[in-house]
């Protein structure tokens, strides 16, 4: 199994960050704003598979593109990134020692961070 950095979602979530498309809220508020089993079965019926990949920051070669199982670590709720997401996906890399993802989730955490206090 390899999971590895996402690099269409990373450049879509810093893309919605510049155009100011973020919530900064608190750590954890991702239990709440994580959109439900539902809302991600529409997204992909309306959206198709290659949409729902631009909001997972990382995939695994361990499941076919065309399953959810495929993407990893999401950032956002389909419309906005969340903070909130971004620090539990960088909490998950960190616990499975995906180095590379966990650099990328701290870039984004530190541009959230300073748009927000602009």
């Amino acid at each position: 199994m390899t999971v590895k950095l996402n690099d269409r979602a990373y450049e879509h979530a810093k893309r919605l960050i510049e155009k100011d498309r973020f919530v900064a809220d608190e750590r954890e508020a991702w239990s709440e704003h994580h959109p439900s089993t539902r809302t991600e079965k529409k997204f992909i019926g309306k959206n198709g598979f290659s949409e729902y990949a631009k909001w997972f920051l990382a995939v695994n070669d361990e499941y076919p593109e065309d399953a959810e199982r495929h993407y990893e670590l999401p950032f956002g709720d389909f419309a906005i990134v969340h903070r909130c997401a971004v620090l539990a996906a960088q909490d998950r890399a960190r616990s499975y020692k995906h180095i590379d993802l966990e650099n990328a989730l701290t870039g984004l955490l530190a541009m959230i961070d300073v748009r927000a206090r602009e």
